[in-house]
């Protein structure tokens, strides 16, 4: 439950531009103007956008990084919700194939512990090597599917777009978390059974 709120304190605080001048020269987009859209305009609850400016941008920083991370993991739920897998075995000592592991948030408790500590290193080499966590501008050399966009109000518009979708993500993959403790049922699941709204299904948590 902390990490979780401490989750969404720090991406909420990191919705509105900070009282500083700053910008991105790699992107030639100001960091200040982005973030700062309809129809929440300024979001910043805290007040960290006047008590703790010098924050600003390592806070957008990690709020763009966890959106990036938030949006492979949904389209990682969904894929894995409706059974698509690998081929094959992910260990083949211990005769366990993918297609054995189970959706949800328990499928990770089915991974050997090999398997474990080679996504922990994975994760590790990203964070260092790829997506270094002291490469505040978020540009990684790789532009927008290959490409580079040249006219600064297309790229505004797009790095605003990821920072909202992002930031759906972000509730989109914890609430999906929560509603399948709560339920016990896994996405896939709550969709087969029409099991949408927790008030009033029949199955719901709060009233049956």
């Amino acid at each position: 439950k902390l990490a979780i709120a401490t989750t969404l304190v720090a991406s909420a605080a990191a919705f509105a531009p900070a009282a500083k001048t700053a910008s991105n020269t790699a992107l030639a987009v100001s960091e200040l103007e982005l973030g700062s859209t309809e129809p929440l305009g300024v979001f910043d609850p805290l007040g960290w956008m006047d008590t703790q400016p010098e924050s600003f941008e390592r806070r957008r920083a990690v709020e763009r990084k966890h959106g990036r991370v938030a949006m492979a993991a949904v389209v990682g739920t969904i894929v894995h919700n409706n059974h698509i897998v690998f081929d094959g075995y992910i260990s083949p000592s211990a005769g366990l194939k993918f297609s054995d592991i189970p959706t949800g948030i328990q499928g990770i408790f089915s991974v050997p512990t090999a398997g474990l500590a080679q996504i922990i290193a994975f994760c590790g080499l990203v964070e260092v090597a790829w997506w270094p966590a002291s490469k505040y501008d978020g540009d990684y050399g790789v532009g927008y599917f290959g490409n580079d966009i040249l006219d600064p109000e297309e790229k505004a518009r797009k790095l605003n777009a990821e920072l909202n979708n992002g930031r759906a993500a972000m509730m989109g993959i914890i609430g999906n978390m929560v509603a399948e403790e709560i339920t016990g049922q896994t996405m896939y699941e709550q969709y087969a059974a029409n099991h949408f709204n927790p008030f009033n299904d029949g199955e719901g948590v709060f009233f049956n």
